[in-house]
């Protein structure tokens, strides 16, 4: 039960520093004094575009690309540490990593051939 208490505090710390940082924003520091210029949207230094009343439909695109974005980003995430340790994990360390990478190259080159890359 030992091994668990610096967990434990790990997170009663971040609930804290959430529930500080929140109350801080709300009560002390932030804004007092709203206007319509504070309460729009900020786009970019651009005036925001007004949206039509029922809200505006995000083409699916849109969320492919996030994916996309996310597959290789944890592929960068777990090639970091395997180059890092690469001189202890010895063979089986580099027939794992070839296996992943070879797996996410299919995965990309899927959605290559699928068209899920291409801006219209």
């Amino acid at each position: 039960m030992k091994l668990y208490i610096p967990i434990l505090v790990l997170a009663v710390l971040a609930f804290g520093f959430a529930v500080f940082s929140v109350a801080m924003g709300t009560f002390l520091v932030g804004p007092k004094r709203w206007n319509k210029a504070k309460l729009e949207n900020y786009e970019c230094g651009i005036e925001p575009t007004p949206l039509p009343l029922g809200g505006v439909k995000i083409p699916v695109k849109y969320y492919l690309t996030a994916m996309l974005f996310i597959v290789f980003d944890i592929e960068i995430v777990f090639l970091y540490p395997w180059a890092v340790t690469f001189g202890k994990l010895g063979p089986f360390g580099l027939v794992e990593m070839v296996t992943f990478v070879v797996t996410v190259l299919i995965a990309y080159a899927y959605v290559w051939r699928r068209g899920g890359l291409e801006w219209d």
